[in-house]
């Protein structure tokens, strides 16, 4: 964790994909074309978990903002998580080192 300028670049790198990829194409993504192209769309169920469901950050009514507001969520919520499971697994092996004698 010693090069903390990395780890913000990243960050900004995907907020900026987050930002930009909604507005990039209507187009369904690859795994909803293909249910819609063999007629099992419909079959879908509704997922027990869903924290921001379909991309849309509710309250917004304008769809593209909601969906940017959902990406830069959804990226801000994995980078805390990757940086607090690196901060712990380099703390972890930090500990080890100093337990070892030689």
């Amino acid at each position: 964790m010693k090069n903390k300028k990395w780890w913000l670049f990243a960050f900004g790198f995907c907020l900026l994909l987050a930002t930009l990829s909604p507005l990039a194409s209507s187009s369904p993504d690859g795994l909803e074309y293909v249910a819609e192209e063999k007629g099992f769309v419909d079959m879908e169920r509704s997922s027990p978990l869903s924290v921001i469901a379909d991309y849309v950050f509710p309250g917004i009514e304008n769809e593209a903002l909601a969906t940017i507001l959902a990406g830069w969520v959804g990226t801000t919520l994995m980078f805390i998580l990757a940086y607090g499971v690196t901060w712990l697994v380099l703390r972890a092996r930090g500990a080890k080192s100093l337990l070892k004698t030689d």
